[in-house]
């Protein structure tokens, strides 16, 4: 009886005041000369219960306090920008970067070169059964271009500012493209401004499969990539596949050195080796970033 006593005073100091308990256990030790020692264990049960209960919810509010905390604090890609800053930015320039512009414009032009120059458009042409057109190689080329801009914005305002030039980039190459194939400007403009509305289509797509499961990436792949015309799911597997691979393999290179530098080697759409993506080499460059 006393050990019984010694369990419940302790339960007390968490659950309930002290003048309640004293009345709990006065009538529960007046309950015990006429039912007998089971009624207490029942009683104790339920203060066990009870506390455990507490213990859960004030455990569950203090996950949910660190949770808030984290969520509102400063994330990594995010800055701290004065007032002057947002005010600039506000009417469409750029304020001060953490790197110079110049250096980031360089960089720019690299990363869609290699965009461009380290894709092996033959392979995807062979295995998508894509045309050899204009249209699948900016398809293609469009992809690679998304991917690095994910990556990219990761990188606060210098990433940020980074992707306008990518895009510059990538309109300039296939305006210069087209008139190098003979189209005439006319077909030319209307045919960018197709690409236009298809790439920002894609985009958005393309953000929603990334950010959902493998049904909705390949969705996003068969409308915009395959234009809805792939009856083969092994040619989709292969796509998603390559995606999420590129993807981790561009999360493991050092954000510094793509603003510096842009360059990124594209891993091959059939890997041989799957466990060199996750040892990426780091590029070389000088004081200048060059």
């Amino acid at each position: 009886m006393p050990q019984w006593i010694t369990v419940c005073s302790g339960l007390i100091q968490s659950t309930l005041p002290q003048a309640q308990w004293d009345r709990m256990l006065y009538g529960t030790l007046q309950q015990r000369h006429e039912t007998g020692r089971p009624q207490l264990n029942k009683v104790c049960g339920g203060l066990i219960q009870t506390s455990g209960a507490i213990t859960q919810q004030r455990r569950m509010l203090h996950s949910t306090n660190q949770f808030l905390a984290a969520k509102d604090s400063l994330q990594p890609s995010e800055e701290k920008v004065g007032a002057f800053t947002k005010i600039i930015e506000a009417m469409g320039f750029t304020g001060p970067l953490k790197y110079n512009k110049w250096k980031i414009k360089i960089a720019a032009l690299r990363m869609y070169t290699c965009c461009v120059e380290r894709t092996d458009y033959e392979e995807f042409f062979h295995r998508c059964h894509m045309p050899d057109t204009l249209n699948s190689w900016f398809l293609i080329a469009q992809l690679h271009v998304w991917m690095c801009l994910v990556r990219m914005k990761q990188e606060g305002r210098a990433g940020k500012y980074m992707c306008r030039y990518i895009v510059h980039s990538m309109w300039e190459d296939v305006e210069q493209r087209g008139k190098v194939m003979g189209i005439d400007s006319f077909t030319l403009k209307q045919s960018m401004r197709s690409m236009a509305e298809n790439f920002y289509a894609a985009i958005f797509g393309y953000d929603e499969g990334i950010l959902s499961d493998d049904h909705v990436l390949a969705a996003a792949l068969w409308r915009n990539l395959f234009n809805k015309h792939c009856e083969d799911p092994r040619q989709l597997e292969l796509l998603v596949e390559y995606v999420r691979k590129q993807m981790q393999y561009l999360d493991a290179i050092n954000g510094e050195d793509l603003l510096l530098t842009g360059e990124v080697n594209w891993r091959p759409l059939v890997e041989s080796n799957a466990q060199s993506i996750l040892k990426p080499t780091s590029p070389a460059y000088n004081d200048e970033g060059l």
